[in-house]
């Protein structure tokens, strides 16, 4: 993927992000338009997201300083740690599929996160400065 098409997918994801929020805090759900426009653009991540976001595995991880990281209890059961600021997940999937085949956007976990907050759907967990190091410093 080159800069031009990754600049072009990043705004067409914010601004179906921007649309999912509007939508959900608006009606509750996602409209038609909004699930369709989302699955031609992340394709097979779509449903396992949503699935993550419904079963609320998603985690906000903050600290009394203010920084905040995410965790996402995947399929497996197997916890995984992801940053707000950008799509790194410490997963697999990551790795193989948008790093090295860039066959996808983000993984299904960074996705369900940015659902998760879009949709106003993420569990708080309030950690000490340590917790939140020891945290950051185990992601792969």
């Amino acid at each position: 993927m080159n800069d031009l098409t990754g600049s072009v997918l990043y705004s067409v994801t914010e601004q179906l992000l921007k649309e999912v929020e509007h939508s959900y805090k608006s009606t509750g759900r996602l409209t038609d338009e909004i699930l369709s426009a989302l699955q031609f653009v992340f394709q097979t991540t779509l449903l396992p997201a949503l699935d993550l976001v419904d079963q609320r595995n998603v985690t906000r991880l903050s600290s009394p300083s203010g920084r905040i990281i995410y965790q996402v209890v995947g399929s497996s059961g197997t916890p995984y740690t992801c940053l707000a600021t950008s799509i790194y997940c410490s997963c697999p999937a990551y790795r193989f599929s948008v790093l090295l085949k860039q066959d996808h956007i983000m993984c299904k976990h960074t996705l369900a996160i940015r659902l998760a907050i879009t949709m106003d759907l993420c569990k708080e967990l309030k950690v000490s400065n340590q917790e939140l190091v020891k945290a950051i410093t185990s992601i792969d």
